[in-house]
């Protein structure tokens, strides 16, 4: 018999994205998956029923005993609650944030693998659905930058003379800063780039942008950042200060899962921005990057704009969406064998992923904070 998949709607608030798309659940048929979608779970990433049924999707809001779950959002504890015991589900869920979901998760008996857990190897980097969202994040943060702008980013020459092009910052050249520098450069802007990890140069250069370089390293023995000295940490504020404040727009990319966003912006730097300034801050899940940052909320501060959006990849729901569903095709692919769903424990992928399985957290960290927590 094939394995039943059921992907249901988004229920959390400014969520557009849906765990599936048509060309993706022609893929999982191949692998003996047949899928079913809750009525309208499309509609908001603008994809509309028949285009599943066109590949042969069940539309139905009741599915009968699913053995697989597909989210972009963790579930509600209502809709744990009708899972069977022994269910694998697949999406987001930040522990962190969401004790008694985990918990829920614990006691049914799900299966629950975390998008946010698949180890960030070569091996996985086509589940690495951190990655497929930040790219779009990193784009979407670079047309927000122009858009917030009381300028444009090009040089632009006119009959009454030119303009400069504007010029951007980028603190961060992870996955979602490189792809901020490169759609910027698109569009005509001067860009630069830092990050305290001074092996990122090149790839910050190969964007087409410069790197700041503030004169010191932070790298350490065994790939780990060394603690630096007064002297050079007065040296970094120094150079990136000036950076900051030479900027049209900053766009800060500093999270860190689990853990509150660090402020690699101080309030002093913002208020010795130029006037009009924009700090595009995508850090605001986790509280955002400088503090002076209002998660979800636009506000002006001094000289500055500070625009802190929420759920980026939400706003570009269409690919968002199918980067997001190939993420979950290919690590559904490891859980398929034959047919049948097979989890192999023995794998790392999905070893790493799991956190929860057979009444237990597997995944340590949260283990540990939940039953802490417990008492």
């Amino acid at each position: 018999m094939p394995v039943s998949l059921f992907v249901p709607g988004e229920t959390r608030e400014h969520e557009k994205r849906v765990a599936l798309v048509p060309s993706v659940a022609t893929k999982l048929a191949k692998l003996g998956i047949e899928c079913s979608l809750q009525p309208g779970a499309g509609l908001a990433a603008r994809i509309p029923d028949n285009a599943f049924e066109k590949e042969g999707v069940q539309i139905t809001a009741s599915p009968t005993n699913a053995q697989l779950i597909f989210r972009v959002q963790p579930p509600e504890l209502s809709d744990i609650e009708q899972m069977a015991p022994g269910t694998v589900l697949c999406c987001f869920v930040y522990a962190h944030r969401e004790p008694e979901i985990v918990k829920a998760l614990r006691d049914r008996q799900i299966t629950c693998f975390a998008m946010e857990l698949v180890p960030r190897i070569t091996r996985a980097q086509a589940m690495d659905a951190l990655s497929s969202q930040a790219a779009l994040t990193g784009y979407a943060a670079g047309l927000m930058a122009a858009t917030s702008l009381n300028r444009i980013l090009p040089m632009m020459t006119t009959a009454v003379g030119s303009l400069r092009p504007a010029k951007v910052l980028v603190m961060g050249a992870g996955v979602a800063g490189l792809q901020a520098l490169a759609t910027a450069k698109r569009l005509g802007a001067m860009i630069e780039g830092y990050d305290v990890r001074a092996e990122v140069k090149e790839q910050v250069e190969s964007v087409g942008g410069k790197f700041v370089d503030t004169g010191v390293s932070a790298s350490g023995e065994g790939g780990y950042a060394r603690e630096l000295t007064d002297e050079e940490k007065a040296q970094v504020e120094k150079v990136v200060t000036r950076h900051i404040q030479q900027a049209d727009a900053v766009i800060t990319t500093a999270a860190i899962p689990g853990r509150p966003s660090p402020k690699i912006i101080s309030e002093a730097q913002i208020m010795g921005m130029k006037p009009g300034s924009v700090i595009i801050d995508l850090a605001a899940e986790g509280g955002g990057n400088t503090p002076l940052t209002v998660p979800g909320e636009t506000v002006e501060v001094g000289p500055a704009t500070i625009v802190a959006p929420l759920n980026v990849p939400s706003r570009l729901a269409e690919h968002a969406s199918e980067l997001y569903a190939r993420n979950l095709q290919n690590l559904v692919g490891l859980m398929i064998k034959d047919g049948e769903l097979a989890i192999d424990w023995e794998d790392e992928i999905l070893a790493g992923a799991v956190l929860t399985h057979a009444g237990e957290i597997r995944n340590e960290a949260a283990r540990k904070a939940i039953e802490s927590a417990e008492g």
